[in-house]
């Protein structure tokens, strides 16, 4: 029999970005992974992580539930906590988003925003190499890694 696999707390965010990825996907089969992700970047759920409002969200649900994780039931420990402010402060700071300055007049994007895309990406390398890893294969439906 085999165990439930806990993901980290930190790939939490990850895997809401990876999977409002694949949604954009399904939407629009014809979109590669590259428009798809500049479609999220557009949408509102990047501006809940862009913004911080999606870790202070759970940060307040943690709060409430006595840090107490309503996935796993576990009481996250105050070392997590800081990491996941980190996480918070450098989402904050990498997926800065500047309204209709995303590209400049030759069509290519600015460095502020290659600079959040390319953390996008990576963060959604991240969640399919904890996939990889954990031999959760499955779950890997962007194939970024290849």
């Amino acid at each position: 029999m085999q165990s439930k696999i806990e993901k980290p707390y930190v790939l939490r965010v990850a895997e809401f970005i990876y999977f409002k990825i694949i949604e954009i996907k399904n939407k629009n089969p014809e979109t590669n992974n590259i428009q798809a992700f500049e479609t999220f970047m557009a949408s509102k759920e990047y501006e809940l992580i862009s913004s911080g409002e999606f870790h202070d969200k759970w940060f307040e649900k943690l709060e409430k539930n006595k840090f107490v994780d309503e996935i796993t039931g576990k009481k996250i420990t105050s070392e997590t906590l800081k990491l996941l402010e980190l996480q918070k402060d450098s989402m904050i700071k990498l997926l800065i988003k500047i309204p209709k300055l995303y590209y400049t007049k030759s069509h290519f994007p600015l460095e502020i925003s290659q600079r959040a895309f390319d953390h996008l990406w990576r963060v959604c390398e991240s969640y399919e190499m904890w996939c990889k890893e954990t031999k959760q294969d499955k779950l890997i439906k962007l194939d970024i890694l290849n």
